[in-house]
């Protein structure tokens, strides 16, 4: 598990020290998929190459500046194992997420760079919720008052796992949920507005 030190917006800061004496709510963020668009192949979804096929989904800024102005941390918790598989630079992956946080206003980004399949048994990796228990602890947040969003079943088991209630992004992937998530919804905007006023939302 890695926490990448990357530039974060101005308010962060404030919440962060304000986290030290109050427990924060926070949204975490799957990345691929949910913030940017994932490629597909075969009805699976796969990370971006490089910067250029980086592309932030519609209303995902709005939908970011809406949750932190209603009081939520948002930290992008995201697996990229093929820098441990080896097909991709570490440098790229930084690379991307730098201009993630430019666009949006993210206050930190957790990352777990493990190869998976077999061949890393670390506590990072999602399903396993050890990235959203490092930021609960380092940014003072009340898990049972935040929210995991993800477009795979890993993020929903992982928001249950570290016992946040669990947003489910269909994209119609092959692949078919573990867990049941608490909701379900089109697109990070339509996360948000569940989140800050109800499923009726949806």
């Amino acid at each position: 598990m890695r926490r990448l030190k990357l530039p974060v917006n101005q308010n962060s800061q404030s919440l962060v020290t304000s986290a030290a004496t109050k427990l924060r709510r926070a949204v975490f963020l799957d990345r691929d998929g949910v913030i940017n668009r994932a490629l597909e192949r075969e009805s699976k979804p796969y990370p971006p190459r490089s910067l250029d096929e980086f592309e932030i989904l519609p209303g995902v800024a709005a939908a970011c500046e809406k949750l932190k102005r209603g009081g939520y941390l948002l930290v992008v918790a995201t697996n990229q194992p093929d820098v441990g598989r080896g097909t991709m630079a570490k440098e790229l992956v930084e690379t991307i997420h730098a201009e993630m946080c430019r666009q949006l206003p993210i206050d930190r980004v957790e990352v777990c760079f493990h190869p998976g399949q077999g061949k890393s048994a670390c506590d990072c990796r999602k399903p396993k919720p050890g990235m959203l228990l490092r930021a609960a602890r380092e940014l003072g947040i009340d898990l049972k008052e935040s929210w995991m969003v993800g477009d795979r079943w890993r993020d929903v088991d992982c928001g249950h796992a570290a016992g946040c209630r669990t947003i489910f992004i269909d994209r119609g992937y092959a692949e078919e949920l573990r867990q049941k998530p608490h909701f379900s919804a089109g697109n990070l905007a339509k996360a948000a507005d569940i989140i800050l006023h109800g499923p009726q939302n949806r």
